[in-house]
Parts: C-alpha cells; structure tokens; sequence
C-alpha cells in the first residue's frame, strides 16, 4: 500500500511502488490534466509539483513520492475559478493545439511563487525543461509577465498550498 497526497486528498493505493507517478494520477485517480509526452522526463507534458517544486512525473516511480505533496493542475486554483496563469493563458491565448499547456502552466505557476517579477531570462531558464511543437513561447512568455502582473495587482488569490473549500 503506498499513501498519496494528491491536491491535498490522501489516497491509500495498492499499487506497484515502481509505477510511474503520472500513470497513477491519469488511470488510477482519474485527474486526466497532465499528459504523457515523451516517457523520458524531457518535454515537461507530465509536469506537476512535488512540495511546490515542478517535477517530472512520468519518469517518477509513486513509492519515491509517498507521503509528500503532489499538486496537479487540477489543484493549482480554488474550486470553479483560474489562477492568475490560467487566466494569463486565456487573455493571450497561448494554447496551439494545448498537448503542452498543463506542463508549462506547472512550471511557470512555480516560477512566480519564488520570483513574483520574472525577467525574460528568468522566464527562458524555467521553462527551459517544458517543449511546445507548436511554438507558442513567445506568447508563453507574454502570458507569464501577465500573470505577474495579476498577481502584483491582487487581482487573483493565488495558492500557496492546496486549499480545501
């Protein structure tokens, strides 16, 4: 049995401790959001958060994870509302055709919780790990300023931990 605390729920899963994270989180809780791109950990499409920092989960075994806390996107904004990335994402409307967008907005919501003003280097060094095959960095990165700036402006309450409603 391996105990995960997944968006701030607790799960007690009998599963194989070498099953990779994202398979346990897609097929097994059925939070369908990050994706499985590569298997390799290189592309940043299964990108979610162990204790706030961005991960790959697709090359995770779960027993490596047990007991700490894991955040998908599902669990990145309250209940029914977007976090000031989410709605970044939408006001420029970054998404191509989106295979890659959980993963970014993963990465880039960690990003802004340790450096609320990002420069543009700062930007291309976080998201260095994340590809996008339909090449909408620049719009990536535009969102990015914007979301620092909705959280500058306290236009958005953003989490900090999972909140429970």
């Amino acid at each position: 049995m391996i105990r995960l605390t997944v968006n701030g729920v607790e799960h007690t899963l009998d599963i194989e401790g070498d099953t990779p994270l994202l398979w346990v989180v897609r097929d097994v809780l059925g939070l369908k959001g990050s994706k499985f791109g590569c298997g390799a950990g290189l592309c940043g499409a299964c990108t979610m958060h162990l204790n706030g920092q961005p991960f790959r989960t697709c090359i995770t075994p779960v027993a490596a994870v047990a007991g700490q806390a894991i955040t998908t996107i599902e669990g990145i904004a309250p209940a029914n509302n977007l976090s000031a990335v989410q709605k970044a994402w939408l006001d420029l409307n970054v998404p191509q055709c989106g295979y890659c967008q959980s993963g970014q907005i993963m990465s880039a919501t960690a990003l802004l919780a340790t450096n609320p003003s990002p420069s543009n280097q700062d930007i291309d060094n976080a998201m260095s790990g994340n590809l996008c095959r339909c090449g909408t960095y620049p719009r990536i990165r535009s969102a990015i300023h914007r979301a620092a700036e909705l959280r500058r402006t306290a236009e958005f309450y953003e989490l900090t931990e999972v909140r429970h409603d």
